[in-house]
């Protein structure tokens, strides 16, 4: 089992960051967790707007909180609103059931943490999130 140190994080949210600045994204705010919510590592793009890093968490928070990535979210609250309400309002409002949330793997299947991206389309921000932990050799989990 791999651990999710300090330094994969960086390096996650580093190539997140790169996959972001090749495909000329909008700014981006990434925040990496690790297995108990806790934060690892985040940034914010110069330009990135006022609530971007809470986006993000939430979508990452949001993943973990439930052990789906984001995208299963969003269409488990498209089917059953109330359910998604409901957790949403357990979690204290922390969850943003939208694309952009990706749970991190090992090759075993270990839930290792999650990253969440926003500032672009949901589609561009999960596409980020799947490049970084690939990009450690671990396993992206959008759902």
């Amino acid at each position: 089992m791999t651990d999710l140190t300090l330094d994969i994080a960086r390096k996650i949210l580093d190539a997140a960051l790169a996959q972001a600045s090749q495909n000329k994204l909008k700014p981006l705010a990434v925040f990496v967790l690790d297995p108990r919510g806790c934060i690892k590592a985040s940034a914010a793009q110069d330009g990135s707007s006022l609530l971007r890093g809470e986006i993000a968490h939430g979508k990452a928070y949001g993943a973990l909180a439930l052990g789906i990535g984001s995208r299963a979210i969003f269409k488990r609250a498209e089917e059953q609103a109330y359910f998604v309400g409901a957790v949403n309002t357990l979690a204290r409002g922390a969850l943003v059931p939208v694309p952009g949330g990706v749970l991190i793997q090992d090759d075993s299947g270990t839930l290792l943490g999650a990253v969440g991206i926003s500032g672009d389309t949901s589609d561009n921000d999960e596409a980020c999130a799947i490049a970084g932990i690939a990009a450690v050799g671990l396993k992206p989990n959008a759902g």
